[in-house]
């Protein structure tokens, strides 16, 4: 069984780049990002403060979870609702950056993570997976790309999408989704002193697929 934890800052592909790895070698993936973001959402829902513990820690016991494959792809169940789409827009991901500088978010969801991993082979992505979730994973990775690289490709999906986005305010959000991720006082982004660092300002999708599957090939 291998675990394979790869890390890095909004907008640098983890995702995409991870669910395909993990599909081409029969691995479990799991977007922690995701799961972060749907308790963001929530609690937006319920009217509380995404950066208030005292508001936010009491929410966590209606809170259920769930990654689910569909032909369409991995889907998010929050408390049985798909809520995949409503969870990828910037005020989710500044909510989502929100609720996870909180010990008790952090704690409800680290359970949930290593449990994934101990059941089957995964490629985990998120901020802390290498430091915190999984320290023990055979291949950490920290991907990552210039902030005007992922400010461009994060307007590039959401024109795909049919919707609206201006790229300075993207960027914007982007550089300070860095700030709070990398200074908040628990479990900050930051590289593991065993992780490899891949770049993908220049590569291409494809590219940056196949360097994280020699990475996983060799062991790291």
């Amino acid at each position: 069984m291998k675990a394979v934890a790869i890390d890095g800052p909004a907008g640098a592909g983890k995702s995409t780049i991870a669910k395909q790895a993990a599909e081409r070698l029969g691995y479990i993936y799991v977007d922690t990002g995701a799961l972060y973001r749907a308790i963001g959402l929530y609690v937006s829902q319920r009217g509380a403060d995404p950066a208030g513990e005292e508001e936010v820690a009491p929410l966590l016991k209606d809170i259920r979870l769930e990654l689910v494959l569909t032909e369409e792809g991995q889907r998010v169940l929050l408390n049985g609702e798909d809520v995949s789409r409503r969870i990828r827009t910037p005020e989710a991901a500044l909510n989502a950056s929100r609720v996870a500088a909180l010990p008790a978010v952090r704690a409800f969801l680290l359970e949930l993570q290593r449990g994934i991993a101990e059941r089957s082979p995964v490629i985990m992505d998120g901020r802390d997976i290498g430091t915190v979730v999984l320290p023990e994973a055979e291949v950490k990775i920290f991907l990552t790309a210039a902030p005007e690289e992922r400010a461009r490709r994060r307007l590039l999906e959401h024109q795909q999408r049919g919707e609206q986005a201006d790229y300075q305010t993207l960027l914007e959000e982007i550089k300070a989704r860095d700030h709070a991720d990398s200074t908040r006082a628990i479990a900050p982004l930051r590289q593991a002193e065993d992780a490899v660092l891949l770049d993908t300002t220049h590569l291409t999708p494809e590219e940056a697929i196949q360097a994280v599957l020699n990475l996983v090939k060799r062991g790291g």
